[in-house]
């Protein structure tokens, strides 16, 4: 039995209350599912900026009514102190995803960017602190290791950030770490590696490549590839990341706590080889589709060359171990890509 199952197992037969932010986003409501699954009780905070109330329809489809019972849904903003208090009342632990995501839309606007990345983020702290949560769990970034050049990426080898949303995202785990030192608030913080999968938005100016590139195949629309399409990233899929947060938020290791940990699933693909990838799954699903080949571009500001991970820390600390590659990710969500971008 790997150490997820056990901790699944554990935590069903003893339920908690889990404090979810950005409930109605794409990794929000992945996590939602799963805990509601596992029969616990969850608030969400979401103010729409970037979620769906669709994505809750969905969550709802998927669960027991006696399960859907145990989630409460709170309307309101991380920038605002006295939301922050109101959802970590009486929360045993908080996985905090709500953030203002994408390099480019931090290029564009930082001062936004900063407001809901920093600000809203001490504000959690704060009240997670106050609350006396046992675990505060957070969505950090594999774009805080910037223009530093090491491949596999070694979360304690880090170069100078790219956008404000690296900035901020370094800065969250500055602000964490002081946090546990100086009031002893245990926090962990997970680099995120580009997660994909199932309830990822397809749509807006800064949606992410994976949704955007099956959009564009089943519509017959152009596709963009920035740079040669040589670029490599390490994406993983989004049940490895929901294990990495439910394995962060209960461990029992001590000396797990108060370190951050990259979350991705160890390889490296690039754009040309996940377009290949995408295709190939779109033409079994809909043979009809037609042929679109995708057109290069410029480089995006921002964008780092080449990104992996090494994920032996949170093997070896946390008991990860990624189910799914890019592949399986893939298999996995397709038919929901396809069904959603139509």
């Amino acid at each position: 039995m790997t150490e997820y199952e056990k901790i699944q197992n554990q935590i069903k037969q003893t339920p908690g209350r889990w404090l979810v932010t950005g409930v109605a986003g794409f990794i929000g409501s992945n996590l939602l599912e799963t805990l509601l699954k596992l029969d616990q009780h969850v608030v969400g905070l979401d103010n729409f900026s970037t979620g769906f109330k669709h994505n809750f329809d969905q969550v709802q489809q998927l669960v027991r009514e006696e399960q859907l019972q145990r989630f409460t849904f709170v309307e309101g903003d991380i920038r605002n102190p006295a939301t922050c208090q109101d959802v970590c009342g009486q929360v045993d632990y908080v996985l905090h995803q709500a953030a203002l995501g994408s390099v480019p839309r931090s290029i564009d606007d930082p001062l936004l960017t900063n407001e809901n990345n920093l600000t809203g983020f001490l504000n959690m702290l704060v009240a997670a602190r106050d609350a006396r949560v046992r675990r505060f769990v957070y969505a950090a970034s594999s774009s805080t290791y910037g223009d530093h050049p090491e491949l596999p990426k070694v979360e304690e080898r880090i170069g100078r950030p790219l956008s404000p949303y690296a900035v901020t995202k370094y800065v969250n785990e500055l602000y964490a770490d002081v946090f546990a030192r100086t009031y002893g608030f245990q926090t962990i913080g997970l680099r995120y590696f580009n997660i994909f999968g199932r309830r990822q938005d397809p749509n807006g100016a800064y949606a992410a490549v994976m949704p955007k590139w099956f959009s564009a195949l089943i519509r017959g629309e152009a596709l963009f590839i920035n740079g040669d399409g040589e670029t490599s990233r390490d994406f993983c899929y989004i049940d490895n990341c929901v294990q990495a947060n439910l394995l962060a938020a209960t461990t029992a290791n001590p000396d797990a706590l108060n370190q951050v940990y990259n979350v991705a699933h160890g390889e490296r693909t690039t754009l040309n080889e996940l377009f290949e990838l995408i295709r190939q799954r779109v033409r079994a699903i809909l043979p009809a589709t037609k042929e679109v080949l995708p057109t290069y571009r410029d480089f995006r500001p921002g964008d780092v060359r080449h990104s992996q991970a090494d994920i032996s820390k949170a093997r070896k600390l946390l008991g990860y171990e990624p189910k799914f590659s890019v592949k399986d990710g893939l298999d996995q969500a397709a038919e929901w890509y396809v069904r959603n971008s139509g």
